[in-house]
This record gives C-alpha cells, sequence and structure tokens, in this order.
C-alpha cells in the first residue's frame, strides 16, 4: 500500500509478486459484517442436517482435534498431533500459561524455556485460543517480555514461535478424505501486510485516510498507531499498519491459483499424512518466493486452521459475490461429507451444547486481549 500522491511503487515483502493497487481497492462486499456472508451457509447447514441427520457432524470432520477446529479450540491443537515429518515444516514453538504471579517472576521462568527450546528473539506472541488475529505480538527481544506477559489477563494460554526467515506469506486450503493417499489444494492466496509508505510532508493519519484500503479501517489504525498518528513520515519510508496479516485488520488478499502445482500439493499430502485425522484446513505458510513455494519447498507453516477457517481467496478484490459463496457454501458440505465419513469410521459428533460452550469461552478470552501489534 502508498499513500503519497506521486506512482512510487508499494512496499511488498521479498520473494512477493508487486501489487497491482490500480482499480478499485476492494470487493464491494468485503467488509460486510461477517453474519451477512454466512447466513446462505447457515441455511445451507439446516438443510444438510436434515439429510445427513446429524446438526454437528461437521465437528467430528478433523478427529485429529478438538471440534475439528471450528471454535474455542487451541491454535497448538494440530501441531501437537503432528509426527516429526510434519513438524519439519512448522515453525518451532512452546505454550505459557499467564499467572498472576509478577511479570518479572514469569519472565524469569519462561525465559529458561525459550532458550531450552532453542527460541530466539524476534519471536511471534499469540493467545492459544483466539481467532482474525487477535492479540498477535511480535516480541523484538527479551527486555520486552514483561511488559508482553502484562498486556495479557491471567489464566491466557500464549503461543510463543519463532519468527521465520521469509516475510512472503500465503494462505493454502487443502483438503483430503480419509483413506486417500492424496489430497487436493482448493483454494492459495497470498497475504499483502498493509503499509503506507512516507512523502515528507504529511502524518500518518493523513497518509492512512488517503489511502483507498488502509482508509477503510481508519478506527482500528488510528487506536493502534495513536503514539504516531501525527508523525511526519519520511520520505520513502515504508510505514507497517498491522504485523499480522487478518483479513479483519485489513491485509490485502490475492488469489494466487498458478501458484498450486503438483509439487506443492505432494508436499502438503505428506504433511497431513504424518497429523493423523486433520483432514482439512487452511495453512498459514511463509516462503522464499513464489517460485519455491510452486515447487513445494522453502516454506514454514505459521499456523493450520481448522474447520471454521476460510479460503481467503474469497477477499480477493475482483472475486464475485457468487464466487465467495459459492467457495464457502463448498467448504461446509465438504465438512459434513468429512464429518460423514468420521462417524461411519466410529467417531460421534458431540452436542451443540460443547461447539455453544466454546464459542463463549472464546469470546470471553478475546475481550481480554490486547490491541495486535
Amino acid at each position: 500500500m502508498h499513500g503519497t500522491s506521486d506512482k512510487q511503487l508499494p512496499h511488498v515483502p521479498e520473494g512477493m509478486p508487486p501489487l497491482v493497487l490500480e482499480g478499485r481497492p476492494t470487493s464491494f462486499f468485503e467488509f460486510w459484517p461477517a453474519w451477512i456472508m454466512y447466513f446462505p451457509v447457515a441455511l445451507q447447514w439446516l438443510l444438510l442436517s436434515v439429510r445427513y441427520r446429524s446438526l454437528s457432524l461437521p465437528l467430528i470432520a478433523n478427529p485429529a482435534i478438538p471440534l475439528s477446529g471450528m471454535v474455542g479450540v487451541a491454535k497448538t491443537a494440530a501441531f501437537d498431533a503432528a509426527g516429526e515429518t510434519a513438524r519439519q515444516w512448522i515453525l518451532p514453538w512452546i505454550t505459557y500459561t499467564v499467572s498472576e504471579i509478577s511479570e518479572r517472576e514469569q519472565a524469569e521462568i519462561l525465559a529458561p524455556r525459550l532458550a531450552d527450546s532453542d527460541l530466539r528473539f524476534p519471536l511471534v506472541v499469540k493467545p492459544n485460543i483466539g481467532c482474525r488475529g487477535a492479540g498477535v505480538k511480535l516480541l523484538k527481544a527479551q527486555a520486552g517480555l514483561e511488559a508482553c506477559l502484562a498486556s495479557f489477563p491471567a489464566g491466557a494460554e500464549l503461543q510463543f514461535q519463532q519468527l521465520s526467515q521469509w516475510e512472503a506469506e500465503a494462505g493454502i486450503f487443502y483438503v483430503r478424505f480419509p483413506g486417500e493417499k492424496h489430497g487436493r489444494i482448493t483454494s492459495l492466496a497470498l497475504k499483502y501486510t498493509p503499509f503506507v509508505t512516507g512523502d515528507g510532508q504529511r502524518t500518518l493519519g493523513e497518509l492512512v485516510a488517503a489511502d483507498p484500503r488502509a482508509g477503510q479501517l481508519l478506527h482500528l489504525y488510528r487506536r493502534r498507531h495513536s503514539q504516531n498518528w501525527e508523525r511526519v513520515i519520511a520520505r520513502g519510508e515504508p510505514y507497517r499498519l498491522v504485523f499480522s496479516a487478518s483479513h479483519s485488520k485489513g491485509a490485502v488478499f490475492r488469489n494466487a491459483p498458478d501458484l498450486i502445482s503438483q509439487p506443492l500439493t505432494e508436499a502438503l499430502d505428506a504433511i497431513f499424512a504424518d497429523i493423523q485425522g486433520m483432514h482439512y484446513g487452511r495453512l498459514d505458510v511463509k516462503f522464499r518466493d513464489v517460485d519455491s513455494l510452486r515447487a513445494g519447498s522453502d516454506f514454514e507453516i505459521i499456523e493450520i486452521n481448522g474447520a471454521s477457517s476460510e479460503s481467503i481467496h474469497i477477499w480477493d478484490r475482483n472475486a464475485s459475490l457468487w464466487e465467495a459463496v459459492r467457495a464457502l457454501l463448498q467448504q461446509y458440505l465438504t465438512l459434513f461429507k468429512l464429518g460423514a465419513e468420521s462417524r461411519r469410521l466410529g467417531h460421534r459428533p458431540p452436542g451443540l451444547r460443547v461447539l455453544y460452550s466454546a464459542w463463549r469461552h472464546e469470546s470471553n478470552l478475546v475481550k481480554q486481549y490486547p490491541d495486535n501489534d
């Protein structure tokens, strides 16, 4: 993104294709309330529940993790289920539960655990239960560890994960039915974190307001960058607006079906084959460059998202409303089919009360998390 009046190129991470900004900045439905987009899904869910004789069948589509990863599930659940082959692709992590003792004491406990796990600063810190990038922090040095811990409520479980060596990022949706040797990549989109570029004249606030896309999320950025809001950004200086490449935080997604390849699919086949009971989800990955990603090499897994994850190509500015809704409907039809197969193999769907309790738990936690970096 850029907010200058001249035609300089927008800042993009190394390894990513140029970000073309000419034309409309968003699709007309991109920032609609979520309930509008998911209303057709809710209707379909009811119809499919009659057809498959279960309201909660999607909750066993991924038996490897609780509730298939629908809601209220630890981000590390799929990591914990992974074998040695799959873990070679996952960025190293540990978890830590914030306690009521002082932040200094907690930092003294946590620091040797990080060292023993060979985790080196900078690190990414994120709530282990959460959604849409809530509470994600970039911890640049150990000196910031106490302040980071103080920003989370007691009882919150945090994931400390090694920062990737690469900045380029993508979301890859993969499905493989039980008993199948090979799965398929149903969606691949590139993720660009939002930047504005200084012109030496305007303040950060003015740059954001002038940006066709970032200006639509002015309320988010004003609060997050309040200390620099009135600062004039030097000419040519790229200023990152958010660290976590989450759609709800303004990340820019570009559909990239040309990167789907046989070598990449085979790499994901090997990964998912080593996570028994994981059949469906989106991998958020960092990678060296698009050629290596297409070749199925030089990428690192940040997250493995389960049943509630989206095929993020639907948020490409050129996606039509019908394409987006059709993709969502296809996803949930697939969840019912996977759930039916898991039920045939002996898994029992949980009651909807379990799902509601998990949703309430997650919702209450997210309200207590700090703003993203």
